[in-house]
């Protein structure tokens, strides 16, 4: 769900799924990813101050020194200024599954990437009390039009994921029930966390919410006996 890291002010990028490095990229692109991720931070840092809504394009373009058109050339629309920060987790349920050991089912696999999330605090959990992430998400969820964006990123993670399960029409089921129990996980980790609790309280319901999520996906909606 968010970010990647422990702070989403901070231009790291991982392979959270992998835990591989980058490859090598020019310098060309060095520099793109320089330029996202100044005008990236300079947008989230006036939303944050001032709040989505009142912060216009033009804005965001002259504190970053750049024109408003070369603004939409890395950014088509205006909120992705901020959910740019979950483009690399797009693939990530993705590639937890063909990443995994052959002796290893996707379920096994995303069950495990997840529970290794909550031991790491990973913001795309949800359990994470860092306040930098508290107010990035915030920002999120306390904004109609950044919702409604952040659907078709997870629309875009759940097509990615049913191709690495084959693609077929189980394979998409399977992916859009499996997307939605990560979306669900992580929201109401963060909604704990966002009403007062630390990570560390809610640590342990997020595992049993998380093995239990597991346990429906593997044994279907018939309620158990």
């Amino acid at each position: 769900m968010v970010m990647n890291g422990e702070n989403p002010a901070n231009g790291d990028r991982s392979d959270s799924a992998s835990g591989e490095g980058a490859a090598p990229v020019g310098l060309r692109e060095r520099k793109k990813r320089l330029t996202y991720q100044a005008v990236s931070d300079a947008a989230i840092t006036m939303f944050l101050e001032r709040g989505f809504d009142k912060v216009s394009v033009a804005e965001v373009a002259a504190a970053a020194d750049i024109s408003k058109p070369t603004l939409f050339r890395y950014f088509p629309a205006k909120e992705d200024l901020v959910l740019h920060r979950f483009a690399d987790h797009e693939d990530e349920a993705a590639r937890v599954v063909t990443g995994r050991a052959p002796d290893e089912t996707p379920l096994d696999a995303l069950r495990r990437h997840f529970l290794d999330g909550l031991d790491r605090r990973d913001p795309v959990t949800g359990l994470c009390d860092v306040p930098q992430v508290l107010a990035f998400l915030r920002l999120l969820y306390g904004t109609p039009a950044l919702v409604a964006r952040l659907h078709a990123y997870q629309g875009r993670s759940e097509a990615a994921l049913a191709r690495a399960l084959g693609g077929g029409v189980p394979d998409r089921l399977a992916a859009g029930q499996i997307i939605a129990v990560l979306r669900i996980l992580a929201l109401e980790n963060w909604r704990r966390i966002d009403a007062g609790e630390s990570a560390d309280r809610v640590y342990a319901g997020a595992v049993q919410a998380a093995e239990e999520a597991f346990v429906q996906l593997r044994t279907g909606l018939e309620p158990r006996a």
